[in-house]
């Protein structure tokens, strides 16, 4: 058994690296939003009437007139079309974790079968598609295949382009023939309107008018890239999205030479690209770097608004992968892809304005430093209240193999302040000269101000789970492969609840009152939250003692992680605000429930396949082999190597009974409990691991990691 497939596969590699072609078109400044429907292109095709209309919808999410609908249709129809596009979609998020459209053709026909290109107002809408294909959770049953698609105007429409037309997309939510959400934009918008009102509410104690409340995200997707040569010979890539076998290289990250480092001329020229594809989706990305584990790279646009920013990301996914294929490439955005090496994240930073003011920046006056306190003490509040519901919507089969591994941060869920954010904090709390560094006494709510807090005034904690870095909040949990629409559709509810908590005692409070009561509600919240403040390492075995003495839950598996969704508590919750009913929450825990079994059923299928079509072959083939030789070295007396060949031939003989029981045990744990796959997997990964340094390396059927993670 003679394997030329990986040598082929790094022969060809190395002479497609022998020339990089450069991309067609430069990036430019003109290109960016060219195939948006943006305000601007509006102001071009419709009326200042309309516009003035639909923007009140995108800034303040006020009703839109139907009747408008069919001015903004056909100046849509007429734009797309100047730009190609002959087909339109609605773009819509249903919950599989990706995206979804279906093609329609402008075409349409009058009573003489003449060709007509048509958009009405309906069209755009809504729209009626097949429900019963995609998850939902027993909230529609399998012949009840009505779904609904309702346009959502604060995202704008946009062109999506292939190699032989375009087609206007047109991003929608998805719900059921009975009104339930069955994507994650709906209740995504839904919190979105929560915290908005529940911030309105909170600014209207400091005497400040109503304004547009607008929250902000920044999501940092961290990916690899591999050769898809090597791709196509790896059936657990192919199929699961990370490696189940692979021994780590000698050399993998540990040198710290690749984080920051030159980037390769072939990747750059698919980074190139990439941004060409994003600027002119109107997606301001703006970062590009190698990240710490070899062929891991990052890419992160400007903070935009939450709605958008999750539409772009899902985007960003996309135009990823796509680019990648044309680059004879693929992007993993497995949280796990390779045993050993880092995974992949996605940083999700939060934060919320209300009109020109950042909630979450210290300001230059006492006034506005009482309210950045406010928000800060709100959110310290919710997220220990409701660590759980976090941690429940980062789980995922990737993502358990991803958290709490030395790259990311733990299942526990614990918020970075920094020692000098910590010290004001504790200041609050005492209400009394504590020692403090950076101030001579005790700071008082609405009367002092704040010790200069400078942007970059903490150090950055990179195991931490939730860290405050300046005027936001990074949460660092969330997998590469994840959408951002669940993690933040719960952060916005729960810190709606605790603005909503303060809310109802300041607005009992008369005016001159109104500072000193203040300060004592967030005494009153630190000395209760502040358990879930942790500065140290994340990482260590300490703070997982610590964290249990504080009582805070580490939910390390998914199966525990999602339990939290059917607490009456965090479903009562979550039903306040509207943002999903009992049943909806229901449903999307047995979704994630579905999703982890068949994910991890398929892992061990395809891992059992490729252990006893693959593997044993070339293990028996390496052993017989041997055998023969060290049957031919006996016939002829000889005198050495004997013992050698003797020892290599028993340890791999060793090996291949193990890889025979591991297959054995995988075999009969895929119909039994998930603790028991895992556990068969990961004996099965050991045997076939061993035997990856044991079996001659031309015979080895995979690609090794030594080859997809430094040729490319």
């Amino acid at each position: 058994m003679n394997n030329s497939n990986r040598a082929d596969a790094v022969n060809r590699i190395a002479v497609r690296n022998g020339y990089i072609p450069m991309p067609g078109t430069p990036v430019s400044m003109n290109d960016f939003a060219s195939d948006v429907f943006t305000t601007d292109v509006m102001r071009q095709y419709l009326p200042g009437s309309v516009i003035d209309a639909l923007e009140k919808t995108i800034n303040f999410g006020r009703p839109l007139d139907p009747a408008l609908a069919g001015d903004i249709a056909l100046a849509m129809k007429n734009w797309a079309m100047e730009r190609g596009a002959t087909h339109f979609t609605h773009w819509f998020q249903p919950l599989n974790g990706g995206t979804a459209e279906k093609h329609d053709a402008f075409l349409e026909l009058d009573a003489n079968g003449k060709a007509l290109m048509e958009f009405s107002g309906k069209n755009l809408i809504g729209g009626e598609t097949d429900a019963s294909s995609f998850p939902s959770g027993g909230l529609r049953c399998t012949f009840e295949a009505r779904g609904y698609t309702a346009w959502d105007p604060t995202s704008p429409a946009f062109i999506k382009r292939h190699s032989n037309g375009a087609t206007l997309c047109i991003p929608t939510a998805f719900c059921s023939f009975t009104g339930e959400a069955l994507d994650k934009k709906t209740p995504l918008l839904r919190s979105i309107q929560a915290l908005n009102r529940s911030t309105t509410r909170l600014m209207k104690n400091f005497n400040h008018p109503e304004k547009r409340v607008m929250v902000t995200l920044g999501a940092e997707q961290e990916y690899f890239l591999i050769d898809k040569l090597f791709y196509l010979q790896r059936p657990d890539l192919m199929q699961t999205g990370r490696t189940l076998f692979g021994a780590p290289p000698p050399k993998h990250q540990q040198m710290e030479d690749h984080y920051f480092g030159s980037i390769k001329p072939r990747i750059l020229a698919f980074m190139t690209e990439v941004e060409r594809e994003l600027w002119k989706l109107g997606i301001p990305a703006k970062t590009r770097h190698n990240e710490a584990a070899p062929a891991q790279f990052e890419i992160a646009p400007r903070f935009e608004e939450l709605n958008l920013a999750v539409d772009h990301n899902m985007l960003i996914m996309e135009v990823l992968r796509v680019v990648a294929d044309r680059h004879n490439l693929v992007c993993l955005m497995h949280e796990k892809p390779f045993f050993g090496v880092n995974g992949s994240g996605k940083h999700c930073n939060w934060s919320v304005d209300y009109g020109d003011l950042s909630l979450l920046k210290p300001g230059s006056d006492p006034h506005r430093n009482a309210i950045f306190l406010t928000a800060l003490c709100a959110v310290i509040r919710a997220v220990d209240l409701h660590s759980d519901l976090l941690r429940a919507v980062t789980a995922s089969a990737g993502n358990d193999h991803r958290l709490g591994a030395n790259e990311a941060p733990p299942a526990i869920i614990s918020i970075f302040l920094g020692d000098q954010l910590t010290e004001v904090i504790e200041q609050i709390e005492n209400g009394s000269v504590t020692g403090a560094k950076s101030r001579p006494g005790a700071l008082k709510i609405g009367a002092d101000m704040l010790p200069p807090l400078p942007r970059d005034a903490t150090d950055r904690n990179r195991t931490s789970p939730f860290a405050f870095t300046g005027n936001k909040f990074e949460f660092r949990a969330p997998g590469s492969g994840q959408s951002c629409s669940a993690v933040n559709m719960v952060l916005n509810t729960i810190v709606a609840e605790s603005f909503d908590f303060i809310s109802e005692k300041l607005e009992h409070i008369s005016g001159e009152d109104f500072n000193s009561e203040l300060q004592k509600i967030l005494q009153q919240i630190i000395r209760q939250h502040k358990r879930i403040i942790f500065n140290g390492d994340n990482y260590s075995k300490e703070w997982v003692q610590e964290a249990a003495r504080r009582g805070l839950p580490n939910l390390r598996s998914t199966i525990e992680a999602i339990s939290p969704l059917l607490n009456p508590d965090n479903q009562a919750l979550m039903e306040k605000y509207g943002v999903l009913s009992k049943s909806e929450i229901d449903s999307r825990h047995e979704i994630i429930l579905e999703e982890y079994y068949r994910k991890l059923r398929i892992e061990a299928g395809i891992a059992l396949e490729i252990a006893r079509s693959m593997i044993t072959p070339a293990a028996v083939d390496e052993f017989r082999r041997l055998c023969n030789t060290l049957a031919q070295a006996n016939a002829s007396q000889r005198k050495y190597g004997i013992d050698a060949l003797d020892s290599v031939s028993e340890r791999l003989g060793l090996s291949l009974d193990e890889l025979n029981i591991a297959s054995d045990e995988l075999q009969r744990s895929i119909c039994g409990e998930h603790t028991e796959i895992l556990s068969a997997l990961e004996r099965l990964r050991r045997a076939v691991d061993a035997l990856e340094y044991q079996v001659d390396d031309s015979r080895w059927p995979l690609p090794k990691y030594r080859e997809m993670l430094f040729i490319y």
